[in-house]
């Protein structure tokens, strides 16, 4: 009987060593297609405040969002999807666009939630694939408060759309109720009432809503920004034993009013309160960048910093550019305003595995693309139903996109005019701002289309001598709105009417 010969002892080591090689690669390359996510949005940072953003015209320092664009990648044209909070926080966590959901306006602290119970969230999908989610910051997407008895859990919050964990406040900085929420719980009894005004020194005064409202003892507002910043330094050192990726969506209260720098930073930027509260929201940065490096996570960790919308014209503006310092750069309008100085918003990139340090992309993009960009990134298939609006951005990011990746992004204002961008083209369906506050003198004629190419500062309206682009755009946006979605895909309803057309000074009807 023929015996079968022994295997070969060194063929076996060398198929071991081959799979052991396989499975280190496939887990490399695992690892980094499944980077740490840190996205952190400020509150009303316009895209001058940001110095690197804005070299000749920004004066306030900011050396932490210096460093992650030299030590990453910068996007030049990225705009919020709305120039308020609450309808861009809804872009950016469900990718679509909030005026399917909402005409117009922002939501109270005490509002009922905004997003629906069965729609798929950015940090559901990374649930999904493994990754640990935790919301910490400005929610203002609207939670359920029993309003009796506030020692009751509160409901439909980050924890009911796919965060393992919470901690922050209900909304703006300046809106009741003042406390804190950690997961589903107020760590404080709101069981008293007050407001917090912003403070206003030096040649730039600030002003805002000092809104009386329920608040807990020891709730000040000035501490707010250095705790969310304790609090996701502490986050990034409970992660960074574990193996799963993490994801934190880091919503910080500021440079919004009420403008509250704290007392080591008042005085710092020669700009007021308000340059001094930008001061300290880069400082808030760096605390994250500084505790990625520490605890060895930086090269597989995206960073992302960017803001909800543009700077609030009451925050001293025009004091600020009358000493040098402009938060719209060479753009035109305001946080509310249709005009690009209202959702032309900061984008900043680190990731050192796949992001190539220095650089520079100005594809068009807006916040609604986080959700396709990190469905792309993790090799998952998002329903026809989700992210109506999410363009993949990850081309862009790692510096292999040769063409546009967007067809057109839409603008809406805080009085609900509606803007579309397609190439260098922008065409605005309302006169005017489309918002509040400062509304410089100039062409009020309905509607407004400008090649931003040529006039980045929106100053030559060209409606009149384009009448095919207007029509074309025009056509574009009421395709968008009837069909439920700008990306390809079925038809999708919105959740209230959208009509789209020229109506002078009053936005869509």
């Amino acid at each position: 009987m023929l015996k079968k010969p022994l295997p070969d002892p060194m063929h076996i080591k060398n198929t071991i060593v081959i799979i052991l090689l396989l499975a280190s690669s496939l887990a490399t390359w695992a690892t980094q297609d499944r980077p740490n996510i840190i996205y952190i949005l400020a509150d009303d940072l316009g895209y001058g405040d940001v110095q690197s953003l804005n070299p000749e015209r920004g004066k306030i320092a900011t050396p932490y969002m210096d460093r992650l664009r030299s030590e990453g990648m910068a996007f030049t044209d990225c705009h919020s999807n709305s120039s308020v909070c609450t309808p861009t926080r809804y872009g950016i966590l469900t990718g679509r666009y909030a005026w399917r959901k909402k005409a117009k306006g922002v939501l109270s602290g005490m509002s009922a939630p905004m997003i629906a119970q069965k729609r798929l969230t950015v940090a559901e999908l990374l649930q999904q694939n493994g990754y640990t989610t935790a919301a910490i910051g400005k929610w203002h997407l609207g939670m359920k408060f029993n309003s009796k008895d506030y020692t009751q859990p509160v409901t439909d919050g980050p924890l009911q759309h796919g965060f393992d964990y919470y901690f922050g406040i209900s909304a703006s900085l300046d809106m009741p109720p003042y406390a804190y929420i950690e997961n589903d719980r107020f760590t404080q009894v709101p069981s008293e009432r007050k407001s917090f005004p912003s403070f206003s020194y030096g040649k730039v005064k600030t002003k805002g809503p000092a809104r009386m409202g329920p608040s807990a003892p020891d709730f000040d507002a000035v501490n707010v920004l250095p705790d969310l910043a304790e609090k996701t330094v502490e986050y990034i050192g409970q992660r960074a034993a574990e193996e799963k990726p993490f994801f934190i969506y880091l919503a910080l209260p500021s440079p919004h009013t009420p403008v509250v720098p704290s007392k080591e930073w008042q005085g710092k930027s020669g700009m007021g309160a308000y340059g001094d509260f930008v001061m300290q929201t880069d400082w808030a940065v760096g605390e994250v960048m500084k505790a990625v490096d520490a605890n060895g996570l930086a090269e597989n960790t995206m960073i992302i910093v960017t803001s909800d919308n543009g700077c609030a014209p009451y925050v001293g503006v025009k004091e600020m550019e009358a000493i040098g310092h402009y938060p719209s750069a060479y753009l035109r309008g305001y946080k509310t305003q249709i005009w690009e100085g209202g959702h032309r918003v900061p984008f900043i990139v680190r990731w050192p595995a796949k992001v190539k340090a220095g650089s520079e992309s100005a594809q068009l993009t807006c916040l609604t693309d986080l959700m396709a960009t990190c469905a792309e990134m993790l090799g998952a298939e998002l329903p026809d139903t989700e992210a109506e609006d999410s363009v993949s951005i990850l081309p862009a990011i790692l510096g292999t996109d040769t063409a546009p990746l967007r067809e057109a992004v839409v603008h809406h204002s805080f009085k609900g005019a509606f803007a579309i961008r397609q190439g260098d083209w922008k065409l605005a369906l309302c006169s005017g701002s489309g918002g509040s506050g400062i509304d410089e003198n100039g062409d009020k004629s309905s509607p407004q289309l400008y090649n931003l190419k040529q006039d980045l500062g929106e100053t030559n309206n060209l409606a009149q001598s384009n009448p095919e682009v207007v029509e074309r755009l025009t056509k574009l946006l009421q395709q968008y709105a009837a069909t439920g979605r700008s990306t390809p895909g079925a038809k999708q309803p919105n959740d209230i009417s959208v009509k789209v057309g020229v109506k002078a000074g009053k936005g869509n009807k």
